[in-house]
This record gives C-alpha cells, structure tokens and sequence, in this order.
C-alpha cells in the first residue's frame, strides 16, 4: 500500500480537528496534537493557483535552515564553575528537529563511548522490512533506540547497522552547540555537555509541494507536516522516559501571516506552556535579505507603489501582501516592459491567472479577502519564468482607511540575494515560528564586536507583539561537524542552540536538583528575561535586543536578590 506520507502523488494539508469530520469518511487522517490532523488529497486533484477548495491555512509552509557554515558571553563557565551551581544538563532532554546528526561524532558520546542520543526518528529511511519498534503513529521513516545506536557503534561500520547520517550538517552543528561533549583538544564544549539527546531527521519537503509554492527542486526545506510530527515525537519520548525536554526550532520561514496563528506556531505554543517543556526558536536571519515591505497607508492616499528587483535567475517564487481586517485593497502589477494588470479586487474565491505578452513571464493571483481566524486580506502572487527587472504593485486604498500593509518574499536561498523590495523594511522580519508568543525566540549577536548580527531578524511581529525575546552568540561559534571535525556557524539557529543549551541547565536546576519541579517554558523565560544583560543606554524591550543578552548567571542573581 503507498505510503502518503512520502508519495509524490499525495499531497500534505493540514486541517484543525474540529473540522475532520466535514471530511469524507474514505479520507484518512493523522492526528498530530489536540487542535490539529494531517490529511492528504491527490495531487490531481489540486489548483495550483486557485487554493479555495483547501483553504490558504490548511496548506503547510516550508521551512529552511537558519544557520550558516562564547560561553563566557552567556554566564554560563559561571555557572558550570560554581560548585554549589555546577550545572551541566544532567537529567534533561535536549530535541533537535532539523537536517539529522552525526551520530559517530565524539561530542555525542559519554566518555566510555556509549551514546547520549536516546532516539532517532530519522523521516528519509523508509526500509521494505519496517524494524521491530512499534511506528503506528509515525507511519515513515525509521526509529532507531539508544540500543540500536550503542550496538552500532560496537561494529566495524556503524552506518550499515544504523543508516542514519546528516550530510548537510545543519543539525548536528545545533545540537552540538547546544549540548556536545567538552573536547578540550579542540577547544570545544556544548552549553549543557552532560544532556541527552533525542532527534529526529526531517524529510525533504516534496516536490509537488515546492511546486505548489513555486520553490526550485533542489532547495533544502521541510514541510511544516514534518516538523509537526517531528515535534510529536520528541514530546513522546520526553513523557516516556519522565525527562524535561529542552526543544530546539532553528528553522524559519517568510510564509504566512507573521502573528503567530499558524499550525506549527500554535502548538509550539501550547508545548511552551507544559509542565517541564521549553521552546527556542531562531529569530530567522532575514535583517538584511531585504525581503520585507512595510507601510502606513492614510486614508487620504488613493494608493501606494511598491517596487521590487526580480534577478535574472530567480523564475518562480511568490510574495505574500497582508493588510489589517479595517484595510480592503486591489492592486496594480506593473511589469519592467511597462505592461500592466490592472484592478485586481477582493472578490471572494477570485482567482487571476495571467501570461503577459511582451515578456515570459505568467502570474497567479489569489486574492483572500478574509483570512480565517483574524479576518485579514491576503493577496498570494505566484511568479512563474519571472522577467527580471524592476517590478511595480500599485496598492489602492478601497475604503480610504488608515491601516499598515506588509510584503514579504521568500527566506533563504529560495530565491538569490539580487531579488529585494526597493523600499525594504528590515524590522518585522521575525520568521515563522518566530513570532509566536509562549516560545522563546532568539535573535544573533557578536562576541567580538558586542553588536547585533548583521543578518539577525528584528521584531516586532505584524501585530506588535515583543519579538525576538533574547539575543544570544551566534556569530562564528564552534560547532560538531558532518564528519568528526568541527566547523565555524554562524546564523540565529546558532544562537538558538545557545539558549536551548541554557534552558537544559535550568531544567538540572530546577527538575533533577528538585528547587521547582513543576516549572513551565514560560516561566524559563521569565527567568531569563529577568536576567538579562542590558545596556545602561538602550530601552528595552525593543525591536533588534528584545528584553537583552541572554545571561545564566544573571537569573541566579536576582533570584537570591
């Protein structure tokens, strides 16, 4: 029977439970948490351009990576050397759901060689015989055991045992910074070096659904389906063994409405909010990507113009135009020949499909007029074999209302660095799941220099709420890498495995030393904003630092203060 999970003939969505039984009783579903299912449709069956019949929230985002190939800055060496402190992660779970991990590599073994991982759920290994571990809610990929793993390390070829590896090398260098085993050759150590592990491997985003989203087919990204049932897991294995869990999102995307509403955000939240779970999620690093537009649009404007470079390679992508449930607009394309397509509107279920005559280029334009949940207007732009050169949208104000419009385009390597908004906007650039509340997100600074990172994204998100919460290193720091050497990375996720390695120390303190045995991940992070470094001369919270530099040291300060 063909696995939907992993068939390209099937395609992902995503559906809230209380809606599962408007559904045909043939469909089958997968449940992922309380509030949310998976389901797959026929890719047959699916309108690229005209999404009404499955709903703009019902079709999962892809994520990319958010790092790029210290302690003393964080007060962690003093804490670790504090013998009545000491703290080392012992007794908590740190979960990374990303690239996979060098499972062979020293900073993740105990001294006497065993592993510190306890599972791996690695999504890409879909074997014909399925092992002996009990997968029924978690119908692909392959489960390995801590004992899968040690018996694998015993052998001559450990990967013939466990096929499990991470050639990009993305979330073994997270997981490492968070919690890697001291190497004092080389001068390494993970925040939490006696932590342990549990990973799962994410899939690659299918191909029909980067279709669907117009990405190229060679750009690494997940689909947020995956992470989701990434996130499941890691918070099974952390209830089955009684262990706090310190989970790890270095993933961002531009996708979506940057309020934190969406499927992965909302149970990240609910997560955070758990007994004896934390959440840290990278802030994404699209300060200077210049991919994000923003503007106040007065009532006494007919329209504004919004001006963009498409570069000669970047043929398909789309951007994303939100306005505020008050602010009904049409728009203007005006292509860089001069044609133009005039007085698109906000129609229910209109859907523009248009193939320009003076250049290559072919657009979809799904206008949403209410975004279910906050009543928002969407209007989704898909480019196909795009022209390069300047592009214009003439925004028009309908009801000649005061109301703030934003733009987004893709994250990542999505698109090249020379597709940009003329008029960029470099705060509210916060990627998804960023910018949802309970969790912890993280923004990048450098050691070296005491400034922001420049790529680090900055706050607030689109409905003002306070992101990023912290900044931590994450420029140029140490890292485990795909083979058993160590490499330099710098981005937000960085910076995120930083703080998760922080919250692991505070888990030690607080669940296995027994000083709050029923702490939350909103309560660690209001321990940690409390105990943030802050600069005499800058107002916090803002958008750039949030509440400040992260600081371990600084929490036990003030609570004996």
């Amino acid at each position: 029977m063909e696995n939907k999970f992993i068939s390209e003939n099937y395609f992902d969505l995503l559906i809230p439970n209380v809606s599962v039984g408007t559904l045909n009783p043939n469909i089958v579903v997968t449940r992922v948490n309380n509030t949310y299912s998976i389901f797959h449709l026929p890719y047959e069956d699916i309108n690229r351009c005209d999404f009404s019949g499955i709903g703009y929230n019902n079709i999962p985002k892809c994520f990319i990576l958010e790092s790029t190939f210290v302690l003393e800055a964080t007060g962690v060496k003093r804490v670790q050397s504090n013998p009545n402190l000491a703290l080392m992660g012992t007794g908590v779970l740190i979960g990374i759901i990303d690239s996979g991990i060098n499972y062979l590599h020293p900073a993740f073994l105990f001294n006497d060689n065993t592993s510190r991982i306890t599972s791996i759920w690695d999504q890409t290994v879909n074997p014909t015989d399925p092992p002996a571990t009990d997968q029924e809610e978690f119908p692909y990929g392959t489960i390995y055991t801590k004992e899968d793993i040690n018996r694998a390390l015993e052998q001559p070829y450990p990967l013939e045992v466990v096929p499990t590896d991470d050639p990009i090398g993305h979330g073994t260098a997270i997981a490492g910074i968070a919690g890697g085993s001291a190497d004092r050759a080389n001068d390494f150590s993970g925040v939490a070096p006696l932590a342990e592990f549990v990973i799962v491997k994410l899939k690659q985003a299918k191909n029909i659904t980067k279709d669907f989203l117009s990405i190229p087919s060679d750009v690494i990204c997940y689909q947020e389906t995956d992470v989701m049932m990434g996130a499941k897991y890691v918070e099974k294995v952390a209830q089955q063994l009684n262990r706090p869990l310190a989970l790890c999102i270095a993933l961002g995307s531009n996708q979506g409405s940057h309020d934190g509403l969406g499927a992965l955000s909302s149970y990240l939240n609910d997560l955070s909010e758990l007994p004896k779970t934390c959440v840290t999620i990278s802030a994404g690093n699209q300060g200077n990507t210049r991919r994000h537009y923003s503007r106040m649009i007065r009532s006494v404007e007919e329209y504004i113009e919004v001006e963009f470079n498409v570069a000669v390679n970047d043929k398909k992508f789309f951007i994303e135009i939100w306005t505020e449930p008050i602010l009904r607009i049409s728009l203007d394309i005006i292509s860089p020949s001069g044609e133009r397509i005039e007085n698109l509107t906000p129609r229910f279920g209109e859907t523009t499909l248009y193939t320009f005559v003076f250049e290559p280029t072919k657009l979809c334009v799904k206008n949403v007029p209410t975004v279910p949940i906050t009543g928002d207007q969407l209007i989704w732009i898909r480019f196909e074999d795009a022209q390069s050169g300047l592009w214009r949208f003439r925004i028009h104000n309908i009801d000649r209302a005061n109301a703030e419009v934003n733009a987004w385009l893709p994250a990542g390597s999505t698109i090249t660095n020379d597709t940009y908004f003329i008029q960029s906007d470099t705060y509210t650039t916060i990627t998804t799941p960023g910018d949802v509340v309970s969790p912890i997100t993280i923004s990048s600074y450098d050691t070296l220099t005491g400034g922001i990172s420049v790529f680090s994204s900055k706050g607030y998100t689109r409905v003002s709420e306070i992101k990023p919460d912290l900044v931590a290193p994450g420029t140029e720091l140490t890292a485990p890498g795909s083979t058993n050497g160590y490499v330099n990375v710098s981005g937000t996720g960085a910076a995120a495995a930083v703080n998760t390695g922080i919250v692991a120390l505070l888990f030690e303190w607080a669940i296995t030393k027994g000083f709050y045995t029923g702490i939350t991940g909103v309560e660690i992070k209001t321990f940690l904003i409390r105990g943030a470094d802050r600069d005499l001369l800058i107002d916090y919270p803002n958008r750039t630092w949030g509440f400040g530099k992260v600081d371990l040291y600084g929490v036990f300060e003030r609570l004996i203060l």
